[in-house]
């Protein structure tokens, strides 16, 4: 007989984690199904540094990063866990607004300074600043395989089993008769099985290949938004001044032809230099699965490009590089769906690491029936369940 849980969460990224977390802690039997294990390295949520910051142009997610920190908060206090390293965020740039985010910062009550580029020049000589800037100082880098590590570890203390190399192959659903079981028989792609109740699919790029092996309603499949996959590349420089190491905030930079984003880079690359990247700036791939790992030399050109005209305080010739996935849909908000017992989740776009936790809330919620869910995250045709 196959094995079987109320609740199965397929994949462990951040998103996964964090549901599997918020599911076992609320007392439900939760089995967790990973192609590879936690937070690998061929996923989205692998490596040390990811943005936290509350600057948004729409109140609704900074407002959410609010309430994503107090779990961090209690996160790290239940595991003993730094998560979040403090650094502080500046964005800036003629596409990036910098007053209009300074007014949402306002309306929530977010510590914030609006600078004019010469002054933020002042405070941080190591960048070029082209526009006013906006600097908020509870801004930070998430540290994600730590992040993962830690989530899955409470899920497991409060009863949660992870089974590792385990590949989703398809979902069939049960019926109520036979052997008296409904919800989904998980089929992986050496032939084992796992029976569920419910299910939460949280595969991050590999989720446009399941789509169609889900055993999904065609009128909820065909409401959902489009998902595309980018494989993203990112891009480590040394700091010339080593003693500014410490001195380097978070920052997202819309400039006119370029939208770039950076961090300190972490225990990814020695603690050495500033993580830099274009958003949405690598290839188009139709899954996951397609991934190759190979940095596009165009993609590689244009960032260093950037460096040298935009972060004088960088050496111009990267010393580290990766490649990541970034899942996205058209207006950069979640999915988070449910149909049948079958829960969607898919916080991409690349900007979901600073909620996971909150996301990991909102699933549980949602796959519980919980009313207390944003439908913002939910597709238009969610109500007909109809095949």
């Amino acid at each position: 007989m196959p094995d079987s849980s109320d609740y199965v969460v397929v994949g462990s990224g951040l998103a996964g984690a964090a549901t599997a977390w918020q599911l076992a802690a609320r007392g439900h039997q939760v089995t967790i199904l990973e192609r590879n294990v936690p937070a690998s390295h061929d996923g989205s949520s692998h490596g040390s540094a990811r943005i936290f910051r509350y600057a948004y142009p729409d109140p609704f997610y900074t407002q959410a990063v609010l309430e994503s920190k107090a779990l961090w908060d209690g996160l790290a206090l239940d595991t003993a866990a730094e998560l979040i390293t403090p650094a502080g965020a500046v964005d800036y740039g003629p596409e990036r607004n910098p007053a209009l985010l300074a007014g949402v910062l306002a309306s929530a009550g977010i510590d914030h300074e609006l600078l004019s580029a010469a002054e933020a020049r002042t405070r941080w000589p190591q960048i070029a600043f082209d526009t006013e800037v906006l600097w908020h100082p509870g801004a930070g880098v998430i540290d994600a395989e730590a992040a993962v590590n830690a989530m899955v570890a409470l899920a497991v203390g409060n009863g949660a089993e992870v089974l590792t190399g385990w590949s989703l192959s398809r979902t069939d659903r049960l019926d109520s008769g036979g052997q008296g079981r409904s919800g989904y028989r998980l089929t992986s792609a050496t032939g084992d099985t796992v029976d569920a109740g419910n299910v939460v699919i949280s595969a991050g790029g590999w989720l446009p290949e399941l789509l169609g092996r889900l055993s999904l309603p065609s009128g909820f499949l065909a409401g959902l938004p489009e998902i595309t996959v980018r494989q993203e590349q990112a891009f480590h420089f040394r700091y010339r001044d080593p003693v500014s190491a410490g001195q380097w905030p978070t920052f997202i930079h819309k400039a006119a032809d370029i939208q770039a984003y950076g961090l300190p880079g972490g225990r990814d690359a020695g603690f050495a230099g500033q993580k830099v990247a274009e958003y949405n700036g690598g290839p188009l791939i139709p899954s996951a699965a397609e991934q190759t790992g190979i940095v596009d030399p165009a993609n590689r050109e244009r960032v260093v490009d950037y460096v040298r005209r935009y972060l004088p305080g960088l050496d111009t010739e990267p010393y580290a590089e990766t490649t990541c996935l970034f899942t996205n849909t058209p207006n950069e908000d979640f999915l988070i769906d449910r149909v049948d017992n079958l829960t969607i989740l898919s916080p991409c776009s690349g900007h979901g690491a600073k909620f996971a936790p909150l996301i990991g809330q909102w699933a549980a919620d949602l796959a519980t029936g919980s009313a207390n869910f944003p439908q913002r995250f939910r597709s238009s045709t969610t109500a007909a369940s109809s095949r």
